[in-house]
């Protein structure tokens, strides 16, 4: 079918469309003519459960309920493009929205009258239709450039002529603008198309304001809104504000949000606090070119904005060019000399061929720009010990920013049209709290954890493994390591382990200290082959001077789990006391194959379902690299239980994914008619063998990571190739499923009402505040040690096993319960944070250089053999 962007041909759109007809997207003049409109497969429904279970509580959400007063008149979508004279197309939101504000105001008749709701991108919303189809425009608008020619190269010295052309003069600039109708959007549903009518308008009021926006969370420019991270970086807190359908009706999601940006001020201020240099002549101006890339800047005397492009070849004072500066004192201006940044390079604003060059004292970056480099170690601790808040004090300010919403929404034009207003009181929702558990420890005891956790200091260790046959590895600490393992023997008697004295102590040599971390790392294992030539030590203590924050830890990982399969544990000696080493040797015992505790129901089999038939759970997650390392892969990390009917073992497999993958496409690999490489049949080998030769009848899957949008494509794409597996493996064996997506990056959070606290652990909420595709509850089992608790969200989107909303809660309380590294409930079930930690300490253990060719398809490298074999390798 083809469609023609002649206004004269297309009438105007209906003002209903009936409900047999779907809308098709009108083309844009450079795609095909021809449009296929695939259908997806549907995806399972569930439909919602609450549960039973539990005290019943009353609590308060960051929810503010939205009224609709009257009928809300339809919106329509359109496609719009953004067109230089030239005929290429506009890249730049901040351009885009500024032509589009620019149109509305010209072109006022022409658009009836029509408010314009525009995301910055490609789509524009209209309440009512425009009075054509396809609408074409010509926005002129007066800006300011640099004439051709301006350019200042190498060294070289302007003529007269090129001074001229040098200067600044306003010009006018002509875009092309096109509409095209796309698509009706009726508001009565108030569906995922409508709610995102209505978010686009919130971002256009942020945007209007000068504020960043990143999603639906804005940041403005206020002092009080950052906090000094160190090394040129800040964290800005804002804002996050967006409309959501759920279960209880239309409301508005406010919370506090929370991202990194760039310094703003000197540009040489902000290079010496990010390179943690004294003066500018210590700045590698190599890495400076890379760091200020794109950012943008403002230059003094122009006081106009320039987005980087690169840095000079030469100094400024080999860059000789004119530059007019306006002296306090004369009104005229007047030409001065740069001295002070004359042996510096300048930084370049121009295309690669017509440079433009600043002296790079006159440079000033301007605020709220995203900081795309990786925060350092030191930085993310920063910016969760600095930016957390106490439940009491996040209550109070959504409290007091109430009123201010509520002005914001009704005031703006278009939501006012829409007779939109806001209840200013917090949404009250109707939680339950589930009790703990009940837990066996060593020597048959029984305990009941409170508050989501439980003292250990004088409980054995339920299953104890003896430490033998093991040395310790010292990196040049300063601690008396021989009283630290007797302290250590010490707590490890009355934990119930067994412990040898360590064969050896190997100290670092002091000269090794300034060294590479992977150098010192090898130098260490030399000397470790030279004492254990036949046979190598089962287990290896390394002492750290601060492991949280040391480069050796990767290396180290990569050594002796990839390359020789020692199974080890890192220890921090800057604050070691009887509770550090109890927490040490829950580590050290998972890692040798013990048990520190078990949920009684697990070890009774009374677990609901999954105790009475053999049931594998799956934990999958997709790590990705963080910001500054674009070309490093994603890594897809799958751990599957074992040793069934336990449910606190699991083996791990790991594979490399193209960058900024969401799904995982080696799930299922078929290389032959006999052999498939991918993770799924490797998982059931494990289980199949280390469960007394038995397949799952049963297979409980936790995805992490997913949003709503990607529900379908995980049924179609990764679901799939699961199911393949399994008949892959035997052709008449159909396990059931149940699968089930947690989330932990949403903005939904909950208070006590009374006390205005935080959650009770074991807290669930599953009505008013769901969502309502599919049954879905937020549960939070754990409670916060620093700010506000934030709940997990799980979607059920599969359940062929048959659970009620009641047991399949209980499971995934009980499971939070399950985590083997520490004496407290986790915020989410123990497989998927299993899979969490397998892909953290791949991406540590891997090299950089390995990392990136990972993403050419190259195969991550496999855990030696000794400790593959389970999860105990974490």
């Amino acid at each position: 079918m083809e469609l023609s962007l002649q206004p004269e041909i297309l009438p105007p759109p209906p003002k209903t469309v009936p409900l047999d007809v779907v809308p098709i997207r009108s083309v844009h003049p450079k795609e095909s003519p021809v449009m296929e409109i695939a259908k997806p497969k549907a995806a399972p429904v569930v439909s919602h459960r609450p549960g039973l279970k539990g005290r019943r509580v009353c609590l308060l959400t960051n929810f503010f309920k939205v009224a609709v007063v009257g009928a809300l008149d339809d919106f329509y979508h359109y496609d719009i493009s953004i067109f230089r004279e030239d005929g290429s197309e506009i890249a730049s939101k901040n351009v885009r929205r500024a032509v589009v504000e620019e149109l509305s105001e010209m072109y006022k008749q022409e658009l009836a009258g029509k408010r314009l709701v525009y995301d910055g991108v490609g789509s524009l919303f209209t309440l009512g239709p425009l009075p054509q189809n396809v609408l074409e425009f010509s926005v002129v608008m007066e800006g300011k450039s640099i004439r051709k020619g301006s350019s200042v190269g190498g060294g070289g010295s302007p003529n007269e002529n090129d001074q001229k052309r040098r200067k600044l003069v306003s010009c006018f600039r002509t875009f092309k603008v096109v509409m095209s109708y796309v698509s009706q959007i009726s508001m009565k549903s108030l569906d995922e198309r409508s709610l995102t009518v209505l978010n686009t308008i919130l971002q256009q009021q942020a945007c209007r304001k000068g504020c960043l926006v990143v999603g639906q969370s804005f940041f403005l420019h206020e002092q009080g809104n950052y906090i000094d991270l160190g090394g040129g970086v800040l964290g800005c807190r804002g804002f996050f504000s967006s409309f959501r359908s759920l279960q209880g009706g239309l409301f508005l999601n406010h919370d506090v949000s929370m991202t990194t940006t760039i310094q703003p001020g000197a540009v040489v201020d902000f290079l010496l606090s990010y390179q943690n240099v004294k003066t500018p002549f210590n700045i590698d101006w190599s890495k400076a070119s890379r760091t200020l890339k794109n950012l943008r800047i403002r230059v003094k005397h122009l006081n106009r904005e320039f987005k980087i492009t690169g840095l000079s070849e030469i100094s400024c004072k080999e860059q000789k060019f004119p530059l007019k500066l306006r002296r306090e004192s004369d009104s005229n201006g007047g030409v001065q000399t740069i001295q002070t940044t004359k042996n510096l390079p300048c930084i370049n604003v121009g295309k690669p061929n017509r440079a433009i060059f600043f002296p790079v004292e006159l440079c000033f970056l301007v605020p709220l720009q995203r900081n795309k480099n990786e925060l350092t170690v030191y930085q993310r601790t920063a910016m969760v010990t600095k930016s957390s808040q106490k439940p009491e004090e996040l209550l109070k300010i959504l409290t007091d920013v109430s009123k201010r919403i509520k002005h914001e929404v009704e005031t703006d034009p278009v939501l006012q049209s829409c007779g939109i207003s806001i209840n200013t009181l917090l949404v009250q929702a109707e939680g339950r709290v589930l009790p703990a558990p009940r837990l066996k420890m060593g020597n048959g005891e029984h305990i009941i954890p409170r508050n989501g956790w439980w003292n250990n200091k004088d409980k054995k260790l339920l299953d104890p493994k003896k430490l033998e046959n093991w040395v310790v590895v010292n990196f040049s600490t300063s601690c008396d390591v021989r009283c630290l393992f007797k302290e250590f023997a010490k707590v490890a008697s009355a934990k119930g382990m067994v412990t040898s004295p360590p064969a050896c102590v190997l100290d670092e040599n002091p000269k090794n200290r300034k060294k590479p971390p992977s150098d010192r790392v090898d130098m260490m294992f030399q000397q470790l082959q030279s004492r254990f030539k036949q046979h190598p030590p089962k287990f290896i203590i390394c002492l750290l001077s601060d492991k949280k924050f040391s480069d050796l830890y990767g290396p180290w990982k990569r050594k002796t789990l990839i390359e020789f399969g020692i199974q080890n544990q890192c220890l921090s000696t800057i604050k070691i006391d009887e509770l550090y080493l109890i927490n040490v040797l829950l580590k050290i015992n998972m890692k040798l194959g013990g048990l520190n505790h078990a949920v009684v129901s697990e070890l009774m089999r009374t677990m609901p379902l999954v105790s009475k038939a053999p049931t594998m759970i799956l934990g999958i997650h997709v790590s990705h690299a963080s910001p500054g390392r674009a070309e490093a892969p994603s890594v897809a990390s799958v751990v599957g239980s074992r040793e069934w009917p336990r449910m606190s073992s699991y083996r791990a497999s790991l594979r490399a994914l193209p960058p900024k993958s969401q799904m995982i496409d080696s799930l299922f690999k078929p290389m032959s008619e006999q052999m498939d490489a991918g993770i799924i049949r490797e998982l059931l080998k494990e289980f199949h063998s280390s469960s007394g030769q038995k397949k799952p009848a049963q297979i409980i899957i936790f995805r992490n990571g997913l949003s709503i949008s990607q529900f379908k494509e995980f049924l179609n794409v990764e679901l799939d190739q699961i199911r393949k597996a399994c008949s892959f493996l035997e052709a008449n064996w159909r396990p059931k499923f149940t699968v089930i997506v947690s989330q932990r990056r949403h903005h939904t959070k909950f208070f006590e009402a009374d006390l205005g606290a935080n959650v009770p652990s074991g807290t669930i909420v599953d009505s008013k505040v769901c969502d309502v595709q599919c049954t879905n509850f937020y549960m939070c089992p754990h409670t916060a040690r620093i700010g506000t608790s934030r709940p997990t969200h799980y979607h059920v989107l599969v359940d062929e096993i048959g659970f009620t909303s009641d047991d399949l809660q209980e499971l995934i309380h009980s499971s939070s319960y399950m985590f083997q590294r520490c004496n407290r409930a986790i915020s989410e079930v123990a497989p998927v944070r299993y899979a969490r930690l397998a892909a953290s300490l791949m991406s540590l253990a891997v090299k950089p250089e390995e990392m990136a060719n990972a993403s050419e398809g190259y195969q991550l490298p496999k855990l030696h053999k000794n400790v593959a074999s389970s999860m105990f390798f974490i």
